[in-house]
């Protein structure tokens, strides 16, 4: 089962401006993109709270789609951010993905009353947090989870979201490139952490992964975070040249490597930087795709 292309556009989630998240957001979506996806760092003071700011540009927009680039699961009980997802969903059908990862910057998180976790315990916790969303949107009556790090007994989960509600996992290593393959919906790496020299690897380990389990890898939604920007003429360096390379680079992606998602974060003159992606690349690889 192929998944079409989807295309989107970060939104950083800073309060200067108070209402820059909106603006792009409602630039994003009225030139026809897919996604607006949102950084989640409760300890970044020039950041808002990334829940109450996805909530809040979901009722100001009509149907673009959501997803928190990673929800920092330390900070955030996977039992509550289950029903944070699943409540959203049922409020706005179809605007909502999971992002979720295994927490960075420790210093921080632990500043703010979060755990410290080693690599292999981090794991361990996003692997429990998962079955613990999964058993929270499964609209049973009543469900239990012991694991390490997180517990649930005899919570009754709802409210009950739509199939379509999937859980992204930013995943790098080796562990989390298996994990996603066996239990996720959807990987959403970035270009900065994961070059293009890696990406093929890393997509094979998941596909192995899901194949393992009897799951079909190309169900899966893997969507790359690019940073760069698009500029008048050629460049040697990828994401750094004109609406030609990055249409090729990305087109490549999808036919050679088996990505089917792409969400820009330009390094500067955001938002006309997005209308050069939204209404240049992304025509231009659609129609790429369609031949």
């Amino acid at each position: 089962m192929s998944l079409p292309v989807l295309f989107g556009a970060n939104v950083d989630p800073v309060w200067a401006d108070p209402g820059q998240p909106l603006r792009v957001a409602r630039q994003v979506e009225e030139a026809g993109l897919d996604l607006v996806t949102v950084q989640d760092h409760p300890y970044q003071s020039a950041f808002y709270d990334a829940w109450t700011l996805i909530s809040y540009l979901v009722g100001a927009t009509r149907k673009v789609t959501f997803v928190p680039t990673v929800a920092n699961l330390p900070l955030r009980p996977p039992a509550m951010l289950a029903k944070s997802a699943a409540s959203l969903d049922v409020l706005a059908p179809g605007r909502i993905q999971l992002g979720l990862g295994t927490g960075a910057f420790w210093d921080a998180i632990a500043a703010m009353g979060g755990p410290r976790r080693e690599a292999k315990d981090a794991v361990t916790a996003l692997d429990e947090a998962v079955e613990i969303t999964r058993q929270m949107w499964s609209g049973e009556r009543s469900v239990r989870f012991k694991g390490e790090h997180y517990s649930v007994s005899g919570v009754h989960p709802g409210p009950t979201p739509a199939p379509g509600l999937g859980i992204w996992l930013g995943a790098y290593g080796p562990r989390m490139l298996a994990l996603t393959g066996r239990k996720a919906d959807g990987w959403i790496p970035s270009y900065g952490f994961l070059g293009l020299d890696r990406l093929p690897d890393a997509v094979a380990r998941i596909d192995a992964a899901a194949r393992d389990t009897g799951r079909d890898p190309s169900s899966l939604r893997k969507v790359y975070n690019l940073n760069g920007m698009i500029g008048p003429v050629e460049s040697a360096e990828p994401f750094q040249g004109n609406v030609l390379q990055w249409t090729d680079l990305i087109v490549g992606l999808v036919r050679e490597v088996g990505m089917n998602g792409f969400v820009y974060w330009p390094d500067a003159d955001h938002l006309r930087q997005l209308t050069l992606f939204a209404l240049q690349v992304v025509p231009a690889v659609r129609a790429e795709l369609a031949d």
